[in-house]
This record gives C-alpha cells, sequence and structure tokens, in this order.
C-alpha cells in the first residue's frame, strides 16, 4: 500500500478502529495519518496500532468512561455513536455535539469478533456466547445508516480502495459511501443469521431449530459461472458463508473453468465416492452414476468402475478416494474426463495429466472429506425446499431377512454396496451389483419395472449371478419375476409396500434371496 503524500485536502478529520482481523489494519492507519487523521481505537486494535508506532486514542480517552465488564461494553456511548449518527447538514444536530463536546467520526473501521471461526472449531457454548459482537454491529450500523457522512469499511481488501481515494479526491464519492454501506449490512445481516443458525442448533430441540420459522440464508459469491443449464441462462456459484472445510472449497489445479452442469455432477459423484473407506471409483454423467466399484487398489476400483459402462464414462465426471498415482493417471488419460476429482496427487500423475489442459482437476482437503449432517436446498417458483441430507442410518446387519433362503457372503457384501449405490442414482431407482462392480444401473424411470428393464438390458450377462437393490418397495412382484428370469440371486430394497408379500413370494417361488432395509432412497 502506498503511503505517498496527499495530492487533495482530506475531508476526514477521526477515524475509529475496532478490529479482529487485522490484516492491513497497520497500513491503512498509516495511510490516514499522513492524510492528518486522528485515530480512535479500542482495546486489542489499539495496541497493534501504538506497538506499530501509530499516534491512537483509546475509546476511553474519547468517552470519558473506561471499558468494563472484560470488554463487554466500551464503544456503546452517546460519544461514539452521536460522532457516528449526526447529520452533518443539519444545523440541530451540530449544536448538538458542540453542546456536549463531541466530536464527528468520519470514518469506522469494524469487523466483527470471530464467531463463524470458534462454532468451526467447534468452540464451546460459553466461547460462542462471548463471541457474539455487540458494539461492533451497533457502530457499523450507525456508520451504514449515516453513510452520506460516514464512510464505513469491514473488510481489509477495500483499504487500499479507500486510501486511494483520500488521496486523489480528499473523500469517497457517494456511490462509493453507498456500496460500502450496503455491504456493510450484509455483514451483519450473515453475522447475525449465523449467530441464529448456531445456536438453534445447539438447542435442545435439534429438528425445530433445523427448520426455524424464518431463515435467512447468509452466501457469498464465489464466482460468476459462464452459464447455467444452458448458455440462454445466466448462473454463479454462490458458498454457504462461514462454513467449514467443503467439496466448494476445492483447490483446481488445472483445466478450465467448471460450469454450472459440471459443479452439480462434481457434486453427485463426490458425495457417492465419500461412502466408503476402501478404495472405491465412482463415475457420474448427468448426475447420475454410471459405474461404481470397489477394489484392492484404486487403480483396480478405477479400472472396474470405468468398464461398467464405459460409453456412459466418456465426457463424465470421475471420482476416487485415494491420491492418484502415475499408474492411475496413465490409466484414466486414455478417456475423455470433464473432471477428476482427488484427495491428491502425485507429481508424476499431475506431469501425465497435464497432456490434457482442458481436463480439471480438483483436489479435495482431508477435512472436506468427511461426511457432515447438512441441509440441502432446493427452490421452487416463489421459494425454497429444505431438508436434511439422506444420512439415515442403514447398516446390513439390520435388514430383514423375508424370504425362504438367504444370501451367501458375497451376495450380502454385493447388496451392501448396491445399498450404497443406489441413494446416489435418480429414482425410480434399480442397481445391479456383481463382484463390488456396478454391472446395470436404471435410473429416473416414471416406473420401477422400466428401470429393472433397463438395468437388466445394460448387464446382459452379467446379470446373472448379480445382486439388485431398489431406492425404494416394489408395488407388484413383476420386478421381481424380471430379475429372477435374468438370472439375478439376491435382492435388496426398503419394503412397506401392501403388496410386499406378493413380491416376497415371488422371490420364494424363483429361489431369491430377499432382504427388507426399513429405509427409502428416493433422489429426485
Amino acid at each position: 500500500m502506498d503511503i505517498s503524500k496527499s495530492t487533495a485536502s482530506c475531508v476526514i478529520k477521526q477515524a475509529l478502529f475496532s478490529v479482529s482481523d487485522k490484516r492491513g489494519i497497520v497500513e491503512f492507519a498509516t495511510g490516514l495519518v499522513g492524510l492528518g487523521v486522528e485515530i480512535i481505537s479500542t482495546g486489542g486494535t489499539h495496541k497493534a496500532l501504538a506497538d506499530a508506532g501509530i499516534p491512537v486514542l483509546r475509546v476511553s480517552d474519547v468517552t470519558g468512561f473506561p471499558e468494563i465488564l472484560d470488554g463487554r461494553v466500551k464503544t456503546l456511548h452517546p460519544a461514539v455513536h452521536g460522532g457516528l449518527l449526526a447529520r452533518r447538514d443539519d444545523p440541530r444536530h451540530r449544536q448538538a455535539l458542540e453542546a456536549q463536546g463531541i466530536s464527528p467520526i468520519d470514518l469506522v473501521v469494524v469487523n466483527l469478533y470471530p464467531f463463524r471461526e470458534t462454532a468451526v472449531r467447534g468452540g464451546s457454548w460459553d466461547e460462542l456466547v462471548e463471541n457474539i459482537d455487540i458494539g461492533g454491529p451497533a457502530m457499523i450500523r450507525s456508520a451504514a445508516k449515516n453513510h452520506e457522512g460516514v464512510i464505513v469499511i469491514i473488510r481489509p481488501d477495500d483499504y487500499s480502495r479507500v486510501l486511494d481515494l483520500l488521496r486523489e479526491r480528499g473523500d469517497c464519492p457517494r456511490e462509493t459511501r453507498l456500496s460500502l454501506a450496503i455491504q456493510a449490512f450484509q455483514y451483519t445481516a450473515d453475522y447475525d443469521s449465523h449467530i441464529h443458525a448456531v445456536l438453534s442448533a445447539a438447542a435442545t430441540h435439534p429438528k425445530s431449530a433445523l427448520f426455524p420459522e424464518r431463515i435467512t440464508l447468509a452466501m457469498e459469491r464465489t464466482s460468476a459461472l459462464r452459464y447455467g443449464e444452458n448458455p440462454g441462462q445466466a448462473a454463479a456459484l454462490y458458498r454457504c458463508a462461514g462454513e467449514g472445510s467443503a467439496f466448494i472449497d476445492s483447490t483446481q489445479l488445472q483445466g478450465k473453468e467448471l460450469s454450472y452442469n459440471n459443479w452439480l455432477d462434481a457434486d453427485s459423484v463426490f458425495r457417492a465416492v465419500q461412502e466408503w473407506d476402501q478404495p472405491a471409483a465412482v463415475v457420474v454423467k448427468h448426475n447420475t452414476p454410471c459405474g461404481a466399484a470397489l477394489g484392492a487398489t484404486i487403480e483396480e476400483a478405477f479400472k472396474k468402475a470405468y468398464e461398467a459402462d464405459p460409453a456412459s464414462a466418456f465426457g463424465g465426471v470421475l471420482a476416487v478416494n485415494r491420491p492418484v498415482t502415475e499408474v492411475l493417471a496413465e490409466a484414466m488419460s486414455g478417456v475423455f474426463w470433464e473432471v477428476v476429482i482427488a484427495p491428491s496427487y502425485s507429481k508424476e500423475a499431475r506431469e501425465i495429466l497435464s497432456a490434457k489442459p482442458n481436463l480439471r482437476l480438483l483436489e479435495v482437503s482431508e477435512a472436506a472429506w468427511a461426511i457432515t449432517p447438512s441441509l440441502e436446498w432446493r427452490s421452487v417458483q416463489g421459494g425454497v425446499l429444505a431438508q436434511e441430507r439422506d444420512l439415515q442410518p442403514s447398516p446390513p446387519e439390520s435388514w430383514t431377512p423375508v424370504t425362504t433362503r438367504r444370501p451367501d457372503e458375497a451376495e450380502f457384501r454385493d447388496l451392501a454396496f448396491a445399498w450404497k449405490v443406489v441413494k446416489y442414482v435418480k429414482s425410480n431407482a434399480i442397481v445391479l451389483v456383481k463382484g463390488l462392480v456396478t454391472v446395470g444401473i436404471g435410473a429416473g424411470q416414471t416406473s420401477r419395472v422400466s428401470a429393472v428393464k433397463i438395468a437388466l438390458e445394460q448387464a446382459g450377462e452379467s446379470a446373472r449371478g448379480a445382486v439388485l437393490a431398489s431406492d425404494a418397495f416394489f408395488p407388484f412382484a413383476d420386478a421381481v419375476l424380471l430379475a429372477a428370469q435374468a438370472g439375478v440371486s439376491a435382492v435388496v430394497q426398503p419394503g412397506g409396500s401392501l403388496r410386499d408379500q406378493e413380491s416376497t413370494e415371488a422371490a420364494n417361488a424363483q429361489g431369491l434371496a430377499m432382504l427388507h432395509t426399513g429405509v427409502r432412497h428416493f433422489r429426485h
């Protein structure tokens, strides 16, 4: 930041600093002092400025009242808010300030106690409460309300812009003051929204806390996208403000900017591959899996997932839950991928994949791989739907056998794998698995029997000896009979149909093993 001499007379005479984020604060204060601005500051910020040799007054020097209650009360005083709220063009306001010996405050630099950061690191209830800022939001709102007379800054990124304007013009134009004020009101709204969400989630009634009567969504735009699902639709990517490590924070190592559709597919495939601790690979096309597999190594898992449906994999999105090695990079480099997602990439793998400059490589941090409860949002015309992420526990050992024959050990492993995959397939969803590899997937059909037909057709001869997972119950026995005729040996489904007995009898008649989970996995 350049701190050269001003070329214009500065209208700012007094500034108030109170920041928890001290990035750039010393340089900004130095620049203001060079313009003849007097600086007032609170505790920790005062120390940082004084230690840097910057002349600075304490707030108590201005209010004539000491900080009390361990700093809880320091700026909530007429000498502060009178100096912020007085209209500069109102003679009565000027007379009131003069009568009370209050000086106008022309610039406020405030950012708030780190409530979000405390919540993200799992701070205790007492820590959360102590990090609810009171005086800071009050000063920000006072300054933003009176933005025609007071410049309000809440982001270190704005220091240079404001300082340059003060040097060049001696003031900030009205449009800059207004944009800073709007940004400040958004900041305090987001802050209060996050406090409300965190404290509600920590309350004794978790369901009601998840869905309060009123929700304010705090979102930060991370990028404008080239277009939406189609070129005629504008689009942008937003991040939930204050959240911890998430998939959206992935590091893009190479390739073109991700599109709207890329983000949807990438999120879908990442959610799916998170399900397994064993080496796993998942391929998604048009927001539904087209291949998934486990392997003794990640290279084996990739080979099986790709070979499950190589035609659909072309132009798909791939996720693996192990670092990409040189061997894996060589194997995947012969296929056209839109996006590849992994925990990391070896130096040799990066060199191999760099030969495809348009290929988007995403590296997801270790923290983001943990599956955490969260809300999912979808828009409907005039509103928004909210629901919990589908993390219903459904351990295979809790499933209920309903047929005479029980699945053998290999079938049971395949059923458990298929049940995890079907959760990410568009309903009506059918998944066929053999040897921990998907061999047929029927997705997004208006009838369940149609989904079965598609999955069986895709599997061909591989359906013989495969197991089948259905995301919801069978309303009729026809799907079970089709599967049995194709050689499917075992079925897992939620159960719960009025005609469950018909499906069970059909399975028994065909020698199939069938299990009920009691849990449904619709994905619309």
